[in-house]
């Protein structure tokens, strides 16, 4: 389970870009994290992955904090970046053993898992290329399989449907599914309101660094009436385009 407690963030110039936000990520849940841009979401994730150090608060994971037991916390989560940050000077199957290397995967498993993944994501036959000569969506692909090779507990996510096509995206929502029914977790931030109610068992709406809504989509709906959850997600973050009235549309 992930806890994060009553965190926040301040940047030099007291830029408060996270602001005291609480939520818990349970065991076997898939939990999407809403918020237009600038809202304080990728800061959230960098913190909760050790990139960032909260300002104040702490987080947890299995009940351990995250800033005492990093290492060992980090061989048990997988992340994955808003934008792939792979060393493009490598094959795509260098870096992927790399990665292995880092996490312990075992050579025969690895071997397995590399060529499972990366049929499934259509980039096997990439492999031996190097990296600076994949696409923006390849190299999104790489960085998925790169993350799930140690079959890690907790998968995070942040906009990880964001260059992938059609399949490759169908594809990671299956995973994401099965990975959540094997009793772990997955947390991930998306723009894309269709997959969040279609997958998420529960939400997080953050806005200006606050959590303004944590539950599932039928109970937000019941809030806001029966609405898209697009429609609702623009109304509770105040969206100036849900206030325009736009009447040559009409």
């Amino acid at each position: 389970m992930l806890e994060i407690k009553n965190i926040e963030k301040i940047f030099p110039g007291n830029k408060k870009a996270v602001d005291g936000i609480s939520f818990k990520v349970e065991n076997g849940e898939i939990f999407g994290f809403l918020g237009p841009n600038g809202a304080g979401k990728s800061t959230t994730i960098k913190m909760i992955t050790g990139i960032l150090k909260p300002t104040s608060g702490n987080i947890f994971f299995n009940g351990k904090n995250i800033s005492e037991n990093s290492a060992d916390t980090k061989k048990k989560i997988g992340y994955v970046a808003d934008e792939p940050i792979i060393m493009e000077k490598l094959t795509g199957m260098e870096y992927l053993n790399f990665i292995s290397d880092i996490f312990e995967v075992p050579f025969a498993l690895r071997k397995e898992r590399i060529e499972n993944l990366t049929k499934d994501f259509k980039i096997f036959d990439s492999l031996k290329n190097p990296v600076s000569s994949y696409s923006h969506g390849m190299k999104q692909k790489l960085s998925l399989v790169s993350t799930l090779l140690h079959n890690p507990e907790l998968w995070i996510l942040d906009e990880p449907i964001v260059g992938l096509d059609p399949e490759s995206a169908f594809i990671l929502k299956k995973m994401m599914l099965s990975h959540a029914e094997k009793g772990f977790s997955v947390f991930f931030s998306t723009h894309i309101m269709e997959i969040a109610e279609k997958i998420c068992d529960r939400i997080a709406i953050i806005n200006s660094g606050k959590i303004i809504f944590i539950g599932t989509v039928e109970e937000l709906k019941i809030q806001k009436g029966e609405k898209s959850l697009e429609k609702v997600f623009l109304e509770v973050t105040d969206s100036e385009f849900e206030k325009t009235n736009f009447s040559y549309l009409d």
